[in-house]
């Protein structure tokens, strides 16, 4: 984002969220502010992501989508491939944390891990709310 005023809401949505938690009217209708910013500045992913987002949440009080899985990790043995599992359970991830995490992302759109994982989550939000994708 280039947006000097987008810039700024997205650090105060990421503040609040941190200190306050999900407070589902504040937090829609900055996301609904902050997507005007970047329908502006003519980034489609963050739009629809932010869309997704507030509709989501407007819809169910929490953010329900996980952060996005990491590929997993492939290994030839004997000329087969087999998938590498962490041995450790994974921590339980809470809804906040996925949504400061997806709000990272968008601060920093063009790099292209982060994009693939913004559509990752457009994704998620689309299959949650039962849109095509």
């Amino acid at each position: 984002m280039e947006n000097i005023k987008a810039q700024k809401l997205l650090n105060k949505i990421q503040r609040d969220l941190m200190r306050n938690g999900i407070i589902s009217n504040t937090l829609v209708e900055d996301l609904k502010e902050l997507r005007k910013l970047v329908v502006e500045e003519n980034i489609p992913l963050l739009a629809k992501a932010l869309r997704l987002t507030y509709e989501h949440i407007a819809e169910n009080e929490d953010f329900e989508i996980a952060i996005p899985d990491d590929d997993p990790i492939v290994e030839v043995e004997d000329g087969e491939e087999i998938e590498v599992t962490d041995e450790e359970p994974s921590e339980e991830i809470t809804g906040q944390e996925s949504l400061e995490y997806m709000l990272s992302l968008m601060a920093d759109h063009s790099n292209k891990v982060n994009e693939l994982e913004l559509r990752e989550y457009v994704k998620a939000l689309k299959e949650e709310a039962g849109e095509d994708y």
